[in-house]
Parts: C-alpha cells; sequence; structure tokens
C-alpha cells in the first residue's frame, strides 16, 4: 500500500460481505479498515477522518442513520449508504441527513467501486467558473474557499448541496432540466423516477432561506427544470 491511496471506514456488521469488499477495493487502490459496530462507529470516524465512510443502515449498537446525522456537521467527507430495504423513504432520509450517495444491497463489489470513484471524484474536483468569488441575488459563492453566504449569513452545506449549488450558481440565468442537471453533477441520466436532484434542490432552498423568509433564489420552471435567478 502507498501513502497516496484514498482511506474508507466500511462500516458493516456482515463480516462476509465486509471482508469482501475491503478484498476488492483493496486491490484497486484503496485502503479500507472495518469497523462492525455502530455504537464505536461514531468515535471512529471523527478521530480517523477517512477519506471516505460507507455506512451500513442496520447495525448494531447505534443505526447508520443516527450515525450520519450525528456526524455530519464534524464531519466532511463523503458518505455512501447501504441498505438491504428497499423503501424510497430510508433513501430520502440518508439524502436529508447528508449522505452522498445511496446503494440497496446486494451491491456487487464492481458496483460500489464506480460510485466511490464518482464520488470522491465530484469531492475533489476543483470548480472552474470564470472567478472565484460569484454574487447571484443575496448569494455570494467564494469557490476558493467554498464558502457560501446570503447577504450577512454563512450558509452550511453538505457536499452534495454544495456541488449542486455550484452548477447552478455557473450556469445562473439559465434553466436546467433534471436530465442536466444529473449529468453534470453526477454523470447519470434522469431515468423520470430519481428524486435525488428535487430532494437536494429542497435542502438548498430551506437553507438559503434567511429570516424565516422562502427562499426566492431557485425557481421551479414548470415541465422544463431550475433555473437560479440572477435577482430576487
Amino acid at each position: 500500500m502507498t501513502n497516496n491511496e484514498p482511506t474508507i471506514l466500511l462500516v458493516e456488521d456482515d463480516i462476509e460481505l465486509a471482508q469482501l469488499i475491503q478484498e476488492y477495493l483493496n486491490a484497486n487502490g484503496f485502503s479500507l479498515a472495518i469497523e462492525s459496530d455502530g455504537a464505536l462507529a461514531e468515535d471512529r470516524i471523527l478521530s480517523e477522518t477517512p477519506d471516505l465512510v460507507i455506512l451500513d443502515l442496520m447495525l448494531p449498537g447505534k443505526d447508520g442513520m443516527s450515525i450520519c446525522k450525528s456526524i455530519r456537521d464534524e464531519y466532511s467527507n463523503p458518505i455512501i449508504m447501504l441498505t438491504a430495504s428497499g423503501e424510497s423513504v430510508d433513501h430520502i432520509l440518508g439524502l436529508e441527513l447528508g449522505a452522498d450517495d445511496y446503494l440497496s444491497k446486494p451491491i456487487e463489489p464492481r458496483i460500489l467501486l464506480a460510485h466511490i470513484r464518482a464520488v470522491l471524484r465530484r469531492a475533489t474536483a476543483i470548480p472552474s467558473p470564470s472567478q472565484n468569488l460569484v454574487q447571484v441575488g443575496n448569494i455570494t459563492m467564494d469557490f476558493s474557499s467554498r464558502k457560501v453566504t446570503v447577504l450577512d449569513t454563512v450558509i452550511d452545506l453538505t457536499g452534495p448541496e454544495y456541488e449542486l449549488l455550484s452548477i447552478l450558481v455557473e450556469h445562473r440565468g439559465n434553466t436546467l432540466t433534471r436530465d442536466e442537471l444529473l449529468n453534470l453533477w453526477r454523470g447519470i441520466d434522469y431515468d423520470g423516477q430519481n428524486r435525488i436532484v428535487d430532494i437536494t434542490i429542497s435542502q438548498i432552498r430551506s437553507k438559503l432561506a434567511t429570516d424565516n423568509v422562502s427562499d426566492k433564489h431557485i425557481k421551479t420552471v414548470r415541465n422544463k427544470g431550475y433555473l437560479l435567478a440572477l435577482e430576487v
């Protein structure tokens, strides 16, 4: 192993599955450690600060949703959640708590690898706007420091929220369809059912709202998509 290998902490109580994933990812250039106890996972994540956490939903000691919610304010690196549940409510809740991606079991290691690479690529991508500091309406976005403010209020965005808002800022004044947003954001096509864009837009709107006033920066263009307005 080299010091340049991205570090991953896999929180998974299925030891056979965890070891299979560990063997596969270690062979593909990642340094992966395993934690099987949810009660111990939070301290390990915050003390070791791995480049990425893979977090199972159902765990002994403390469930994955609770762990994600508890660490999100202090841990800013990507989180991928795994679950055996097919319920969309789990998917939505995981994203609302700050997960960067969400995969249902059973999961093929090569599929997981593709998602890991995509999430890490998005997290480390350097934005290339025409300028580092951009102001749109009441929003000021500093790409060099990844800092977003509305008027004088600093907005605390998760990684996915920041990435999606960055795309809207770079394309400000233009309507982007869900398909265009998904392609620019995650490199995938919209299948007509994936709600991740709508969920994340809703989260961004909630955070951009100041003084209990609904956010008016991001407009919904009926039957088309979303638009970051130049003026509010």
